[in-house]
């Protein structure tokens, strides 16, 4: 009897051993698969650690106290050239003018050598040195308009005379006033009530914050039309750049939409950031925000700066050779595209032709090495879900690259292409500003009041107008000479 039981102890045994190894090869096998999605995640944080202003789309703001280490390298190449002005440059700096305003003359009052007494007889010629200064404030010029009754030597009648257009008070503000006042709020972006204390200080000009809302409130209804003659010229021109960045509206996140060209700004509020302009035609010019490719008829060009950023983080945290090379293409193309632009002349077909070769021969290098690498592993809870695979970042640009080959080389076979998106970006960046500044908008129509401004103000910018002027002249003076491109 006993053999019996020591097998049946012994098959107990083994039994018992087998679970525990089948346990123990479950547990380790979740521990790998744990230990994997752990370090995929460190990979990423840091990766996200290692983003700044100059390798991503993170404003200067986000870089904090190191800003100005991460700030000195640039995506352009190196010219090999010495900072500063170039040999030739004509340079700008303080001139004398030849009709001065006040004249000072001063006379040595005795001779240096003997110690006599000199005057202004004996002068016999001078050297000039001009300051320029600003004019004491002076006190508001008044102007009283009166209107006279005249009356009628035939029927007796009494006719008064009208008085000009604009002045509809009894005491009220002048366009120049008012101009200056717009100009502080929205292009200065003052807050109302440092702007009365500036008013108030420098011109003695007292104002409360409900007459600065009431100018801009005015300005904004003078130049709707205006705004709405710029938004059309935009959406038909040749080249335009769209952009959005976020607005915050009555404490809610709502969108301000950019479209412009060298010589417009067009700035709409909207509280969908999908809200995509309308009549559109020619070359749109953006950052690969997807919901611009549903746009028809147009064709579209994306902003390399975006590439480049995105590059340099592949280059500086994930050692990527690919994208290296890349970012040398890109600059390269950039550079002779700009050669024949100022030589008026269109990129030669064959240079075209050998920079896509080359940019085919980096995707396939980039792709061939992101193919062997081994599969990213899903994070934890979310490894039951259908769908493709995460890749990694720079497999998403190689792709995005490929597909979207035409788009980012546009800027070879059409000079009127710029290489970046960066008109539209630097008309977006105030806006920013305005928002850290006063940290939004009460209400849609102030926001709106903003976007009209703002259009009007930008425009005037490009065309080279003189903004007190153009905020105090009327609309159809300005759309009249108004250049288009």
């Amino acid at each position: 009897m006993t053999p019996s039981v020591d097998i049946q102890i012994a098959d107990d045994d083994a039994a018992g051993l087998k679970a525990l190894v089948a346990e123990l090869r479950a547990q380790n096998a979740m521990l790998i698969a744990q230990n994997a999605a752990l370090l995929a995640r460190v990979a990423e944080l840091e990766r996200q650690l290692g983003l700044n202003s100059s390798n991503s789309s993170k404003p200067p703001s986000s870089d904090g106290l190191k800003k100005k280490p991460a700030r000195v390298s640039s995506l352009r190449e190196t010219s090999g050239k010495k900072p500063g002005g170039q040999k030739g440059h004509p340079g700008k700096t303080l001139r004398r003018t030849e009709t001065p305003d006040a004249t000072v003359d001063h006379f040595p009052p005795t001779c240096d050598s003997c110690g006599a007494a000199l005057s202004e007889a004996m002068a016999t010629g001078h050297t000039a040195r001009q300051v320029f200064d600003l004019p004491e404030p002076q006190p508001l010029v008044v102007t009283e308009h009166r209107a006279h009754r005249c009356q009628c030597t035939a029927c007796g009648m009494q006719t008064r005379a009208a008085f000009p257009a604009g002045v509809n008070a009894p005491v009220q503000y002048g366009a120049r006033i008012a101009a200056f006042v717009v100009y502080l709020l929205h292009y200065q972006l003052l807050p109302e009530k440092r702007l009365a204390e500036l008013m108030a200080d420098l011109f003695g000009v007292k104002l409360v914050t409900a007459t600065v809302a009431a100018m801009s409130q005015t300005c904004a209804a003078r130049f709707e039309g205006f705004a709405a003659t710029v938004r059309d010229h935009v959406a038909a021109a040749a080249v335009k750049h769209l952009d959005e960045t976020g607005f915050r509206i009555g404490g809610k996140t709502q969108w301000l939409h950019i479209a412009s060209t060298i010589l417009l700004t067009f700035y709409r509020i909207s509280p969908k950031r999908g809200s995509l302009p309308q009549n559109v035609t020619g070359v749109v010019v953006h950052d690969h925000w997807k919901p611009y490719y549903t746009l028809k008829g147009v064709l579209h060009a994306l902003c390399n700066a975006h590439h480049l950023r995105e590059l340099k983080a592949l280059v500086d945290i994930e050692k990527e050779d690919w994208a290296r090379k890349m970012q040398r293409l890109l600059r390269r193309a950039w550079h002779a595209a700009n050669l024949a632009r100022e030589q008026g002349k269109p990129l030669p077909p064959r240079l075209i032709a050998l920079f896509e070769r080359c940019y085919d021969a980096v995707l396939a290098e980039g792709l061939a090495f992101h193919d062997g690498q081994p599969a990213l592993v899903r994070p934890a809870g979310k490894a039951k879900r259908r769908g493709r695979r995460p890749r990694r970042v720079g497999h998403n640009l190689l792709l995005r690259l490929s597909i979207r080959k035409q788009d980012v080389l546009r800027f070879l076979s059409n000079p009127a292409v710029p290489f970046t998106n960066n008109l539209a970006e630097r008309d977006g960046r105030m806006m920013k500003l305005r928002q850290k500044i006063s940290g939004g908008f009460r209400s849609v129509d102030a926001a709106a009041e903003f976007g009209i401004i703002r259009s009007l103000l930008s425009t005037a910018k490009k065309q080279g107008w003189d903004i007190l002027s153009a905020l105090a002249a009327q609309p159809s003076q300005l759309l009249a000479q108004l250049r288009t491109g």
